[in-house]
């Protein structure tokens, strides 16, 4: 039996209270999603795009999914503690994958904007959860088809034609089961034309010698103009599985700087698809690896350009220690008649010890002659000449390799365009390199009381 095959068993057996416990669209894609998933198998290691990662081994234990929506008494108002310093947000949460809202935070929405759980959203919006929900999410990729089978809820961010949301919008991921479980989350975020907004996502884990498959799907819809930004720290667990899937629609002359961090976890997998349905649309795609233990950080991006005039910069650094093993695989497509398009993809990676793998693939496809596009890929270590001259002029070695990784990384966190996050990263960075227990979790200031929605 496939890993798929037991989810596949669950749902029809506990299909009336899946549908119980959520409600419109979310229901309506069920069917679809299972005929995409019958007589299928995860991805395993050597498939195309899955070269080190084997999803069929991450999705065969047998992990709990809460399809009866029972209370596991988190509670993030006593258990997490979390602000970014100088940083003043809208909060709200996701436990396992229930949503709560902290209290006043819509108060600090400006008129129109909605946030609120997906699940009450499809029936109290359900004229924007349609037009929406699963348009661009491809059930083609295994992961999300078993997303759709099973998401119960999750979040909606809807901003307005013409509205700017100026305070951020932070969502709190938090893991917490006494037994192994599967979350299910669901993300869906529109912004209208000429709509801004900018949103953080930190994951994090509690009893964190409990094993948790972690697996979200979010779409981002950016209308004409839009501007947005999505920072995505993962700060977990060595048992903590995560398989996120984010998909992307952008069109004319839109904004959007897309941000992955993986500070600590035990295996992850993040597909970025990205279609720039317009002209001159601008994309930031960034992201920021570090990896030590035996841990897995696996990446990959497709990026599509459809249109003129449009600008993609890809950026993603790793740095491995130990027996971590890393891979990043892009693809940039350039189709006709999408001229004067400008295009860069970077991947740079250290490994810091003998042991440590890195696997790298960037792509590019262009089917159009009026553009002017790159890709690189680099993979060394530590320069130790640089080192040793820092040594030779009394710098400590731990400073020195601070100092350089430091250098490293510095122009992924320079991207950021949030400068509190930006200090709060490069603090991070300094606290995982020196090999600290420091986490998001430590920062000062606590969540005030939340409301499940």
């Amino acid at each position: 039996m496939t890993a798929i095959n037991q989810y596949i068993e669950l749902f029809k057996a506990t299909r009336e209270a899946i549908d119980a416990h959520s409600a419109g669209a979310l229901n309506a894609l069920r069917p679809k999603a299972l005929e995409a998933l019958e007589g299928a198998r995860m991805p395993v290691k050597g498939d195309e795009d899955y070269e080190v990662t084997d999803l069929e081994e991450v999705y065969a234990p047998d992990y709990g999914v809460n399809v009866n929506r029972i209370d596991l008494g988190v509670n993030p108002a006593e258990a997490f503690h979390c602000d970014v310093p100088n940083l003043s947000t809208c909060l709200y949460f996701l436990a396992n994958d229930a949503f709560f809202a902290a209290r006043n935070s819509d108060k600090n929405l400006p008129e129109g904007v909605i946030v609120k759980s997906l699940r009450r959203a499809a029936v109290e919006n359900a004229d924007i959860v349609e037009k929406y929900y699963g348009q661009i999410a491809s059930l083609d990729c295994r992961p999300t088809a078993l997303n759709t089978l099973l998401a119960q809820d999750g979040l909606l961010l809807y901003v307005p034609k013409g509205v700017v949301v100026e305070k951020p919008i932070q969502l709190v991921n938090i893991l917490n089961s006494a037994t192994p479980l599967m979350a299910v989350r669901r993300l869906l975020i529109v912004l209208e034309d000429d709509a801004q907004a900018r949103m953080l996502v930190c994951d994090h884990t509690q009893n964190k010698q409990t094993d948790y498959l972690n697996t979200q799907v979010v779409e981002i819809f950016a209308g004409k103009r839009a501007v947005f930004d999505y920072y995505d720290i993962e700060d977990s667990s060595d048992s903590t599985h995560r398989v996120s899937n984010i998909y992307i629609r952008q069109q004319e002359a839109s904004n959007l700087m897309v941000d992955g961090i993986t500070l600590t976890n035990g295996f992850t997998r993040n597909n970025y698809v990205v279609d720039l349905d317009g002209d001159r649309t601008e994309l930031h795609l960034l992201g920021m690896a570090m990896a030590s233990g035996r841990r897995h950080v696996d990446n990959h991006t497709a990026v599509n350009h459809r249109h003129k005039y449009g600008t993609t910069s890809e950026l993603f650094k790793y740095v491995l220690d130990d027996q971590a093993v890393g891979s990043f695989s892009g693809l940039i497509k350039v189709f006709p008649g999408a001229d004067k398009t400008e295009a860069y993809q970077s991947n740079k990676n250290v490994c810091a010890s003998p042991e440590a793998r890195m696997y790298s693939k960037p792509q590019l496809i262009i089917d159009c002659d009026d553009v002017k596009c790159s890709h690189g890929s680099s993979i060394g270590q530590i320069d130790q000449n640089a080192l040793f001259y820092m040594q030779s002029r009394g710098i400590p070695e731990h400073e020195a390799r601070l100092m350089l990784m430091q250098a490293f990384m510095n122009d992924v966190i320079a991207g950021v365009r949030l400068e509190s996050l930006k200090d709060r990263l490069r603090h991070l960075v300094e606290t995982h390199i020196l090999g600290g227990s420091s986490s998001c979790q430590d920062c000062a200031g606590a969540c005030p009381t939340t409301k499940k929605d």
